[in-house]
């Protein structure tokens, strides 16, 4: 699609013309990465009666065309990221407003530079700013924007501009939506209400069992306080008035150095590699089991999640055969009480400190 990376100069194209040629645009698709139909087939036919239910409802116009919209965003958005699926990425947040002189933007640069050279893809809002210096870091081949419509004329970074790989959406929740659901990572650098709103939710998903684990960092300048006032906050009015719970601070990281932001989201898939509700059960995939001693470690310091029996080291379930590219990875299949997700996050930091790791797939599966 011809977007104008510059809507001021070229005229920005209409929120219609962009929605036509998302639905028209032909995508390559690995064909890994397509859905198997007897799994989706249930799915579809629930969307259609969603539809038809509408229509018997007498649903308002405006409110369908919300729906309407929301349904023609995320398909697209599925279109594009469905051939790098089973390629990490890394979300990244700022300010747009950051200029290039500022060491946010070098070291969102930097960041950006060692994710990309470590074989990931920079995902960010495609502006300017932080979110134009991390991709700058990444480099367009290794870059992927959520573009938002806004009655300013957000125009695309120029990095990213006019790239297959770069999403428009007029909703900021579909948006969000699509950050949270195909990135394997979050990094926040400061920002305004926007980079305060986006970190928080995603907390907010781990905290609650609502999103799978994945790493956050907090990346300050070097010295820089921003985000550790933030952490200071958090302790002083959040913890201390039992807002929280201790192990709530495992859910993220905070620094001020790029390299050891890098290497907390690498360090998280030394081991563990995806995780998947079965039923009652959770199943934890990694890329090697530990050993007996190991399970016995995990047995008395983690008891407290299990909502009854124990840990055991298994094979993938008979409910994941819809995932036969994950069926050689060992799991640690246990009943969670899924209340106790910074335990679970601890547990996970357990098994990536103390389990040699095995040979890493590349694939990180997202549903």
């Amino acid at each position: 699609m011809n977007v104008p990376s510059d809507p001021h100069q070229c005229g920005k194209p209409s929120e219609e013309a962009v929605s036509a040629e998302l639905i028209r645009r032909p995508m390559e698709v690995n064909a890994s990465s397509v859905p198997k139909g007897r799994y989706v087939a249930d799915l579809i036919e629930t969307i259609r009666k969603s539809a038809d239910g509408l229509a018997q409802d007498q649903t308002s116009r405006g409110d369908l065309k919300i729906l309407s919209r929301t349904l023609r965003e995320l398909r697209y958005a599925f279109k594009v990221f469905g051939p790098y699926r089973h390629t990490h990425k890394v979300a990244v947040f700022g300010s747009a407003r950051t200029p290039e002189s500022d060491p946010c933007f070098r070291q969102a640069e930097t960041f950006g530079r060692a994710m990309a050279e470590a074989g990931w893809l920079v995902v960010t809002g495609a502006g300017g700013g932080i979110m134009e210096a991390g991709h700058q870091g990444a480099g367009r081949d290794n870059s992927m924007g959520l573009n938002i419509m806004l009655p300013f004329e957000q125009a695309a970074n120029s990095v990213v501009a006019g790239d297959p790989k770069l999403v428009y959406m007029k909703y900021f929740f579909t948006r969000k939506l699509v950050f949270v659901k195909e990135s394997n990572a979050i990094c926040l650098l400061p920002g305004g209400f926007g980079t305060l709103d986006e970190g928080l939710e995603v907390l907010t998903l781990l905290q609650t069992g609502k999103r799978d684990m994945v790493p956050i960092v907090f990346l300050d300048a070097p010295g820089g306080t921003y985000w550790r006032t933030f952490l200071d906050f958090v302790k002083e009015h959040l913890l201390d008035g039992g807002m929280i719970e201790p192990q709530d601070l495992s859910l993220f990281k905070l620094t001020d150095r790029a390299d050891e932001a890098v290497e907390e989201i690498l360090t998280f898939f030394r081991v563990y590699h995806s995780m998947r509700y079965v039923r009652e059960k959770l199943v934890l995939r990694l890329t090697a089991a530990p050993d007996e001693a190991g399970m016995e470690q995990i047995q008395q310091k983690f008891s407290g999640i299990l909502s009854r029996g124990q840990f055991l080291v298994s094979g993938p379930l008979s409910e994941e055969r819809d995932e036969p590219d994950l069926a050689e990875l060992p799991r640690l299949v246990f009943h969670f009480n899924r209340r106790d997700l910074g335990r679970l996050r601890q547990l996970i930091d357990w098994l990536n400190a103390n389990v040699p790791p095995g040979d890493s797939l590349r694939s990180s599966p997202s549903e």
